[in-house]
């Protein structure tokens, strides 16, 4: 199907919008990601759900097919939010566009707009679409251990599993951004026009993860800085070198994506009066590069794997904790997650990678 002028892909022929009554929908942007897909699988499986969902690119038919309607843009452009919100009632925002960390050291302003400007389109909208309808929008907003910025690694080694409230000096423009779409979603939820008379109270129901790396097993890894893992796994299992980027013994906090997706629809799952906060830790094991090095050798026992650290990405993630305390997630809305490093690798990556390259 192609793009209408306006960049959309619409489920039903184009009809006027006055005097119909709009449609009521959850909203997913960035929504071709992989987590995307799951999330968007998942939310389509839950009875009267209408996703509508949004991307820079146009979805693949599988993903397209899960959708009342899909629009093909950038969460920048405030006139496409803005037709959107036109034509659908949205109840629940997924707002997992965003640039990521490593692209972001090379762009910073585009980063910027993208992560902060677009963040705040969306909290902006949402908060007119509750004003209109008289209802909370629920607003999902991943974020990442990237909000974090440990000064140097003898810091890092002595602060243990980092707390929520903890070392919020980020290193990267990433970082910078999601720490402030974190704050703009606590004014939205708790401050938004504090001083007009006519405000509505809590507009917004903010809710955010601060996610650690996410290992996947059916994406390629795309030079992100915490892919030296899997990187490492998809060389081994095609029989090709690789020379890590980071040194053996750094050590950051994982989890894999089935989880990161369960963790995500777990809280907006939550009964709101079970949450103390807007922001949450979540994790699922903290290897080293060596572990990671040691598990591949273990299934690949010729794999030529060597450390040559880039000083720049290094330097990243050793702003990163060692681990993080996730105790207010398990705590509030029941967070555990399946796998922990070996069942990683047993039961979720080597089976789908190896399978890859058969």
């Amino acid at each position: 199907m192609s793009p209408s002028k306006s960049g959309m892909y619409p489920a039903v022929p184009d009809r006027p919008l006055s005097g119909l009554r709009r449609s009521r929908a959850v909203l997913v942007t960035g929504a071709g990601g992989e987590m995307g897909h799951s999330l968007i699988g998942a939310l389509a499986a839950r009875p009267g759900t209408s996703v509508v969902a949004m991307d820079i690119r146009e979805l693949d038919h599988e993903v397209r097919a899960k959708c009342e309607n899909a629009f093909v843009g950038d969460v920048c452009d405030a006139q496409l939010l803005e037709r959107l919100l036109a034509m659908y009632e949205v109840d629940e925002v997924f707002h997992l566009a965003a640039l990521l960390s490593t692209r972001g050291e090379f762009a910073p302003e585009t980063a910027h707009q993208v992560n902060v400007v677009g963040t705040l389109n969306l909290l902006k909208l949402s908060a007119e679409q509750a004003r209109s309808h008289g209802r909370r929008v629920k607003f999902i907003f991943p974020s990442s251990i990237a909000a974090y910025g440990i000064p140097d690694l003898d810091t890092k080694r002595k602060a243990g599993a980092v707390r929520e409230d903890q070392f919020l000096e980020p290193h990267t423009m990433y970082g910078v951004n999601k720490l402030a779409g974190e704050h703009l979603g606590r004014y939205y939820e708790s401050h938004y026009r504090k001083l007009a008379k006519d405000r509505m109270a809590s507009p917004i129901d903010f809710r955010s993860i601060r996610f650690p790396g996410i290992i996947s097993a059916d994406t390629l890894p795309s030079g992100g800085t915490s892919d030296y893992g899997p990187e490492m796994i998809h060389a081994a299992a095609q029989g090709n070198a690789y020379a890590c980027f980071v040194r053996r013994d750094t050590r950051i906090p994982f989890m894999t994506m089935p989880d990161a997706v369960e963790a995500i629809l777990k809280l907006a799952a939550a009964p709101k009066e079970r949450l103390t906060r807007c922001v949450y830790n979540v994790a699922g094991f903290s290897p080293s590069a060596g572990d990671f090095e040691r598990l591949v050798l273990a299934r690949f026992p010729k794999a030529q794997i060597s450390f040559e650290p880039d000083l720049g990405r290094q330097s990243i993630v050793d702003s990163w904790p060692e681990d993080v305390n996730d105790s207010a997630a398990r705590g509030d809305w029941g967070w555990s997650p399946k796998h922990d490093l070996d069942r990683a690798f047993d039961e979720y990556l080597m089976p789908r990678i190896t399978a890859r390259y058969r």
